[in-house]
């Protein structure tokens, strides 16, 4: 199944860098590209431990109503640099039309320095259900109940 997504590039975008794209016919994600604007292209973004920056995409984007942008990390950036996002996954509103960037922190003990076209992270587009939130004067009784955070089991 495939979903048409719309995507417009600022005025200031380098058109060499390539749109979101599957890197493998199984992937779930599309990567996302870091498009900075030409002041910084040359030396592109650093990124401290435990700071939080936003790294554009040059991009726009429409998400067809009843979806979302889902923005997740890089697994091998994760791995290799400590590379994150704060917020993981960030959405994306289907009514959203601003400027695409991508929030970044390093978890690791060195700074990260992203350049310009590298892939920063991946967007993955989920179908969403707005629910009705109903107040009732009790809720129905499960094998699990109140339990909580770590009521499950180790781990």
């Amino acid at each position: 199944m495939s979903l048409m997504i719309e995507v417009l590039r600022e005025p200031w975008a380098d058109e060499a860098i390539p749109l979101p794209s599957y890197e493998t016919a199984g992937a779930a994600g599309a990567d996302l590209r870091a498009n900075l604007p030409p002041e910084i292209r040359d030396q592109g973004v650093e990124i401290q431990p435990l700071c939080r920056v936003i790294v554009p995409t040059g991009l726009r984007v429409a998400i067809p109503a009843g979806y979302e942008m889902q923005i997740r990390p890089r697994s091998g950036l994760a791995l290799k640099h400590g590379l994150s996002l704060p917020n993981t996954p960030g959405t994306i509103d289907s009514d959203y039309r601003g400027p695409l960037g991508v929030l970044l922190t390093v978890i690791g003990t060195e700074a990260v320095t992203l350049h310009h076209g590298d892939r920063i992270a991946q967007a993955v587009i989920a179908p969403v259900v707005q629910a009705v939130f109903a107040p009732v004067d009790r809720l129905d009784e499960t094998a699990r109940g109140a339990g909580g955070f770590g009521s499950t089991g180790r781990g």
